[in-house]
């Protein structure tokens, strides 16, 4: 997949932890529970990623594409939803906080009361990535990836500014849709789910 950069992206802080400072997953969730503002990930090499607040209208955006998944699963009852500020534990050791996710019914119950409190050890089923003005899109294009290397069945990245969706399934190519109105979930997957893009690419360009 190629991608391009503008120059108004700006890369998210960094920090490389020594090993004798590196932190076990309950002090992690802690440092994320006391930073309630930043939007904290750690990488499968133990790196921090330091993210500010999005903007007001990535923020409308991403408010949009949870509900509308939500509305879904409330009808279906098929999983559960979560919003960018829920953070997962991959099975590469990776913590990361997709924009919207949904993780089938039987997975999330198959939990403990205590891994449900904490950021879930699972990858969710569906993850959905939203381009801010300040993403990289190569970046993110690697976090879809590495999404789909730790279980995840699909994925959709979305680019509002161009108004392109990536579509993103195990063992497929990446499929690019330009402009669509509407975007439909896998059937054996998401059953019934259709995105309506039309608040999403309000005032995108």
């Amino acid at each position: 997949m190629t991608v391009a950069t503008t120059s108004v992206e700006t890369n998210p802080i960094v920090l490389r932890m020594p090993p004798a400072l590196d932190m076990n997953d309950e002090q992690f969730f802690e440092l994320c529970q006391i930073n309630r503002e930043l939007r904290i990930e750690r990488t499968s090499n133990r790196e921090l990623i330091i993210m500010p607040p999005t903007g007001s209208q990535t923020s409308d955006k991403n408010s949009e594409i949870n509900f509308q998944l939500r509305l879904w699963n409330r009808q279906s009852k098929l999983g559960k939803v979560f919003e960018s500020s829920g953070g997962f534990k991959l099975p590469n050791g990776a913590a990361r906080s997709p924009d919207a996710s949904w993780v089938q019914l039987e997975r999330w119950q198959a939990l403990s009361r205590e891994q449900r409190r904490g950021f879930a050890p699972l990858c969710p089923d569906f993850v959905i990535e939203l381009r801010s003005p300040s993403d990289r899109l190569e970046a993110l294009d690697n976090k879809m990836n590495e999404y789909l290397d730790n279980g995840a069945k699909l994925g959709w990245l979305i680019d509002p500014d161009h108004r392109q969706v990536y579509i993103y399934r195990t063992g497929a190519d990446v499929e690019q849709l330009d402009n669509p109105a509407t975007v439909k979930g896998d059937e054996s997957l998401l059953p019934g789910f259709v995105l309506v893009m039309e608040e999403i690419w309000l005032e995108s360009v």
